[in-house]
């Protein structure tokens, strides 16, 4: 679906086609067109009518690219991530927006589920001084809100850090794979986030002649929240982290005490053993004191005799 807006003489259109006239390098027009699923149609729109350099209009098309900012003549094709979010979804996932911004026109491609652009066109209906700012000042409002849209799924993931923090501590075994993709979420994240940081920071810098003094320090703002993003990343890594290492730890501690209670069991009941062996042979044996009947019991005190002089030695140790 292509839609496109122009603004011209104080107000906003929404058209159905890009007339050549406002591509005019003194067009006072202002143009916004978005391409969502880009076709055959979208193709043709890339590259016949805006004549935009085949690499950028390849790279456009295809399905995953990573952050970055690539200037040709006329023009900056610009590829930034915006927060993948479907209800019910419980990993963090993105997807790429393409941008071409030029001087009075900026073109966004993107698969259909920006939430960001929903938003910028939802206001470009209702407000027709959205497009006044001019190319930079819709590209900078679309930026801003796809990194505004980044809080929640940041905060979800702290929240499932915190979670999984709490279950470190009992020691579960099917934890670990949990925890692990968790990491590999934030891999992810990172490598997301910090090309996108590094990107928006050369607007900051004013390294385009395109952007003014006043575009720089929203683009400021806008790096400083991608910077606090992208530590934040960096610290919830050293946190999965140590729940990994708290829940292995837990476990061989948990499994220490087993073994620990197992051996001293089997260290008590061997002297009983030893001793319910000789008086089970069939030899004659030295007699305790009294009658057969007596017999047994003075071998059952010997035995508890033996068993609890051994805890006491065991707990004098320190052993348990």
């Amino acid at each position: 679906m292509i839609t496109v807006y122009v603004y011209q003489n104080g107000e906003t259109a929404l058209v159905d086609r890009v007339e050549p006239e406002w591509l005019e390098p003194d067009s006072p027009a202002t143009l916004w067109v978005d391409i969502a699923n880009p076709g055959a149609e979208g193709n043709r729109l890339l590259s016949d009518t805006f004549k935009f350099h085949q690499l950028s209009v390849e790279d456009a098309l295809s399905a995953v690219q990573f952050p970055k900012i690539e200037p040709y003549p006329g023009y900056l094709y610009i590829v930034l991530h915006g927060v993948d979010f479907k209800k019910g979804q419980t990993q963090f996932a993105t997807h790429d927006v393409d941008f071409f911004l030029g001087r009075n026109y900026l073109v966004t491609v993107h698969d259909g589920s920006s939430r960001s652009i929903e938003k910028i066109r939802a206001l470009c209906s209702r407000h027709e001084g959205i497009l006044r700012e001019g190319a930079v000042g819709i590209f900078h409002r679309i930026v801003d809100s796809m990194v505004d849209n980044y809080r929640p799924a940041v905060e979800e993931l702290e929240g499932r850090i915190s979670r999984l923090e709490e279950q470190a501590f009992i020691g579960e075994d099917r934890m670990v794979r949990r925890v692990l993709k968790l990491k590999h979420e934030l891999s992810s994240m990172r490598r997301v986030l910090m090309p996108q940081r590094d990107a928006i920071a050369r607007f900051a810098r004013r390294e385009f002649a395109a952007i003014s003094d006043e575009m720089a320090f929203r683009f400021r703002d806008v790096h400083d929240q991608l910077l606090r993003y992208a530590e934040e990343a960096i610290i919830f890594q050293d946190r999965v982290t140590g729940i990994l290492e708290v829940n292995l730890s837990t476990i061989s501690n948990r499994l220490n005490q087993v073994m620990k209670v197992l051996t001293v069991m089997s260290t008590i009941f061997l002297p009983l053993t030893v001793l319910t062996g000789m008086w089970g042979m069939n030899i004659e044996l030295p007699r305790f004191p009294g009658g057969d009947a007596a017999q047994f019991w003075w071998v059952a005190a010997i035995m508890l005799g033996i068993s609890l002089a051994m805890l006491g030695v065991f707990r004098r140790l320190r052993w348990i």
